[in-house]
Formats: structure tokens, C-alpha cells, sequence
């Protein structure tokens, strides 16, 4: 079973950093409000307001910020404070010797999913959940609640309304996935993690249908499909498409090869790149329950 971090507490501190795209300390004036609010101390990772291209400093200073957090014992929890790409590039630069000692948690999502399935690989929970940079976007509450909740060790039970392309059924495995086009990119790296007996949760944004399609096809032919426990699929946001039309939607897609095996799949899960982004636990294990009332995801 993978470690828990320990819970936050009112007086934890919690630190914000940049591992990808660059972001400045007035956009996250909101988040650290918030994170206040929860009783928590904040601190402003070297990253944050650095700028190097589209990025929150070079890959040296991304990467020696991450790993002071990692390793500052007073600080319990790092929140990565925006998404787009990066992280992949500093993920070998990192030690997580002492955070073997001393876990904490580590949330993001979209870029971020690389380091949420790293340290699955290494034995450890994280969360995928809604990031800094977006905290006081319109309609998001809920997906900060369930992050704090996640973060505090507060019960998490999620109900979703039913969905036509639903597969009935009901599994329990730990947590795994997020960002399909990065769980492609770990494919074959020391960050790759298995699927085997585990609920896959899949999101993605703006990418091609027949790039959602190709995604899949590597999915399935390295077998990442085959021994799945369940499989719960979230937003797809402004997919792409070219003049000649590919012909399916992301969830036909999907269900193209879902559909091969006998597992349960939730559609229309609320996790992914919308304001409904729903905190997962990676690495948690969790009981799914597809149904004609819908879907319902506790933690077991």
C-alpha cells in the first residue's frame, strides 16, 4: 500500500512553486488568501515570479526550488502553482531521499500528473487536484473544498449523475492517472506506473480527436488497459479537430477500447481542466460503483 502523507493542521506550512509554466505573485494573491483562511502559513517558492521563456525559471532553478521544499521539514505540504509543460524536464533532477524520510504532500494536476505518478512509483500518495494559479476561478469552490478536505484528512465521498456511455459495475484498486497525454509521455521512464488492479482516471485539453484516439491505441497495446480494476473518465475540454472530421467524440473514443473489457467505466467524471476538478488521491484505494443512478467514488 502506498504511504499517506500526514495530514495538514491550522499553523502548517505549506509552500507554492513553480515546476512549469511561469506565474507571478499577484496571480496567486487569491490562492494565498484562501490557504490563510484554512489557518495555514504560506510560502512563495525562489520559482514563483521567475521567468525564463514560458517557464517559472530554468530547469536549475525550477528544479533546486522543488527540492528545497522537499526537503525544509517545516514544510508540509508543496502545491505546484500551475500546470502547461515542464515538470517532465526537472523530474531527474530531483532526490526524494529525505521525502522518504519525511513524506508531505505534493498537489497538482495537468503537468503535474508527472510527478503524482513518479512518487506512486516510489511508493507514496498525492493529489490531483485544482492548482494555486486557478483557485478563484468562477465555479471552482467545490474543487478547492475537496482539496482542502484531501490535504486535511476529512472524509471524501463523490456522486456523479449517470452518464449514456456508462459500462454498469462495481471495482476497488488504488487511484492512478490524470493528464492523458503526459501518462503517454512517462510510458517507457522511471516515473511509468502500472495499472494492474488499479482504477485509471483519464483528463485531457485541446488535444486532436485523432490524438486522443492515437493515445489510446498506446494505452491499450502496452496493455495498460488489459488488467484494469475500473476506469473513470473525466473532462475532455475543447477538443480539436481537422477538416476532414475524425468521426467520434473523445468519449467514443474512449469507449472503443474500454469497451474490449469487462471492467466498470465512469463517464463525465467531475476531474480535469474545468472548474469541476474534483481532488483525486493517487495511489488511494477506492471503491468505484457504476449504476443507472450514476457513479460513486468513496475511499475504502
Amino acid at each position: 500500500m502506498p504511504t499517506t502523507p500526514p495530514s495538514l493542521r491550522p499553523g502548517d506550512q505549506v509552500a507554492i512553486v513553480c515546476t512549469a509554466r511561469k506565474v507571478s505573485r499577484e496571480e496567486l494573491l487569491p490562492a494565498v488568501e484562501i490557504l490563510e483562511s484554512w489557518g495555514l502559513r504560506v510560502v512563495l517558492g525562489e520559482s514563483v515570479a521567475a521567468e525564463h521563456y514560458q517557464f517559472g525559471g530554468d530547469d536549475a532553478l525550477r528544479a533546486r526550488d522543488f527540492q528545497q521544499q522537499l526537503d525544509n521539514p517545516a514544510i508540509r505540504a508543496i502545491l505546484v502553482a500551475r500546470g502547461g509543460y515542464g515538470t517532465p524536464r526537472i523530474i531527474d533532477l530531483l532526490d526524494f531521499s529525505r521525502f522518504e524520510q519525511d513524506p508531505k504532500w505534493v498537489a497538482g494536476f495537468s503537468d503535474i500528473t508527472t510527478l503524482n505518478c513518479h512518487l506512486l512509483r516510489l511508493g507514496y500518495e498525492s493529489i490531483h487536484g485544482v492548482m494555486p494559479f486557478i483557485f478563484a476561478q468562477a465555479g471552482g469552490a467545490d474543487a478547492v473544498e475537496s482539496l482542502r478536505r484531501a490535504l486535511f484528512g476529512e472524509p471524501i465521498s463523490y456522486a456523479v449523475a449517470p452518464h449514456a456511455l456508462n459500462r454498469p459495475g462495481t471495482a476497488e484498486g488504488e487511484l492512478v492517472g490524470g493528464n492523458l497525454s503526459l501518462l503517454q509521455t512517462l510510458s517507457g521512464t522511471p516515473s511509468n506506473v502500472s495499472t494492474a488492479g488499479r482504477i485509471l482516471f483519464l483528463e485531457d485539453i485541446e488535444e486532436y480527436l485523432y490524438s486522443v484516439d492515437r493515445m489510446m491505441v498506446h494505452l491499450d497495446r502496452s496493455g495498460k488497459l488489459r488488467d484494469l480494476a475500473g476506469l473513470v473518465v473525466g473532462h475532455f475540454t475543447n477538443p480539436q479537430d481537422n477538416a476532414i472530421p475524425f468521426g467520434q467524440s473523445c468519449y467514443e473514443i474512449i469507449d472503443t477500447y474500454a469497451r474490449k473489457y469487462q471492467f466498470p467505466v465512469a463517464y463525465g467524471f467531475p476531474v480535469g481542466h474545468e472548474p469541476a476538478n474534483l481532488a483525486l488521491i493517487c495511489g488511494r484505494r477506492a471503491r468505484l460503483t457504476v449504476d443507472e443512478a450514476g457513479t460513486t467514488l468513496d475511499y475504502v
